[in-house]
């Protein structure tokens, strides 16, 4: 049976949360959640790997009916379930002072996701989100880097499907481009396949109609970088466009990878060797130079997916909604609402069957365009003329895929604490892509391959 520290007054609540204990190697908050339960579930395959595993949240109660459905069909394992709320900063400090590394599910970040963030930080715990939510990731990074490389905090946020696989499928990408080849251009296509038609969750949607509401000040306030240097002139891309070499059609999709992508770039151009870790040893030091050494940087985009042109008029729709109701606090509201109507039944509140998530797949195409040798760009020469192709597929991506990439991240940091950053808050590529994070998402089920490589005609 879960050990659950239940909580029948306040007095009792901050003493269940904070009661003198050893320190849990992960504490799961928000685990009674749509996607928390599918981490929890995933985490409760690697028991034997942690020494120990707390859940929490608001309602302890409904904690212990998740661990026991988490379970199935084996009875649930001892797990402390610890009561703790985003709205209440003294239980989530007590708490993160229990916790060696917390996986925060709790969304949606924007609202809830700073007061976790500000607590991990001030107690020196790790932390790790499933967030794609741009303007909250940008905000913690200014708010809270200082004080965590201070205080020995590493903040690592979309270590889920947002942005896991657009990082490490770049960096694997970049890595085909060998000698003195070099590419220009990197876009990805994400193309999602079921047998059945597969419903989004709301919180996903919810997060991208308060993005719109949230673009204005992203620009406002957005971090000036360092930009990499990239042979070849600037790519001029298209809102569509067709891929005949995978059959695909593309919308642009103005997701958080581009911009993650982007920030591991620019602290990569500040930092050539990556970022050292707390007490590496000279072995990992000269791995870690080897692998960022042979990554390359590229402009590069995300785009939406599909063989059908009909859908790529559908998805444009959908954009468009969204993008002009989520200015207004009034169109947000219909948006929110009515999620079914405004995305022509792509999101409810409901979210996904058991039986939609475990049709569901998912394939990200990277197409490279570059140049074989970077000395034809310095002499002027404007067209690549190599092409590289490579892959990126695995399954359902919110439910499946993003409880994989989680636990994996939360097991690289218990188990290879001393080869990362002391503590920051900073991108899943910039901090794992050095790791065995690849390999081990490629034992648990998310794949990595080159498809071609090929010169273009001029």
């Amino acid at each position: 049976m879960c050990s659950c520290e239940e909580v029948k007054s306040e007095k009792e609540k901050d003493m269940a949360v904070s009661a003198p204990t050893s320190k849990f190697d992960i504490v799961i908050l928000g685990a009674s959640g749509f996607t928390g339960k599918h981490v929890l579930r995933e985490a409760l395959k690697f028991l034997t790997n942690f020494n120990s595993i707390a859940i929490a949240g608001r309602d302890t109660s409904k904690l212990a009916q998740t661990l026991n459905w988490a379970a199935r069909p084996n009875p649930p394992p001892s797990i402390p379930i610890l009561a703790a709320d985003t709205a209440d900063a003294a239980s989530l400090r007590a708490l993160c002072d229990r916790a060696r590394i917390l996986l925060n599910c709790v969304g949606p970040f924007r609202r809830h996701g700073a007061p976790v963030v500000a607590a991990c930080v001030a107690a020196g715990c790790d932390y790790l989100d499933i967030t794609g939510e741009t303007e909250f990731m940008e905000r913690m990074e200014r708010e809270h880097h200082v004080q965590a490389v201070k205080n020995g905090a590493l903040v690592v946020s979309a270590c889920g499907f947002d942005s896991v696989p657009a990082e490490m499928g770049f960096l694997f990408h970049s890595r085909q481009w060998v000698g003195p080849a070099r590419p220009n251009r990197v876009e990805a296509y994400l193309g999602l396949e079921s047998e059945r038609r597969i419903v989004g969750n709301f919180g996903t949607f919810e997060s991208a109609v308060m993005a719109v509401k949230d673009l204005k000040e992203i620009e406002q306030r957005r971090v000036i970088r360092v930009k990499p240097k990239i042979p070849g002139p600037p790519p001029k891309g298209e809102i569509i466009e067709h891929q005949k070499k995978i059959g695909m059609w593309g919308v642009t999709l103005p997701s958080a990878d581009a911009t993650l992508v982007g920030r591991t770039l620019s602290t990569l151009t500040e930092s050539p060797d990556g970022l050292p870790g707390m007490n590496e040893s000279e072995e990992m030091v000269e791995k870690r130079k080897a692998f960022w050494s042979s990554v390359k940087p590229a402009h590069f985009g995300v785009k939406l997916g599909s063989k059908s042109l009909l859908h790529m008029f559908g998805f444009i729709m959908i954009g468009m909604l969204i993008g002009v109701l989520g200015r207004f606090s009034f169109g947000r509201w219909l948006l929110l609402k009515y999620p079914s109507i405004f995305t022509f039944g792509g999101f409810s509140k409901n979210g996904p069957s058991e039986e939609e998530i475990a049709s569901a797949s998912f394939k990200m195409w990277f197409i490279g365009d570059g140049f074989s040798n970077e000395r034809l760009a310095a002499e002027g020469k404007k067209k690549p003329d190599m092409e590289i192709i490579t892959r990126v597929m695995g399954p359902e991506m919110g439910y499946v895929s993003t409880p994989i990439i989680l636990i994996q991240c939360a097991l690289i940091l218990h188990s290879q604490r001393e080869n990362l950053p002391k503590g920051g808050v900073y991108t899943p590529g910039i901090v794992f892509g050095a790791t065995d994070l690849q390999e081990r998402l490629q034992q648990n089920g998310i794949s990595f391959h080159v498809i071609s490589k090929s010169s273009l005609s001029t």
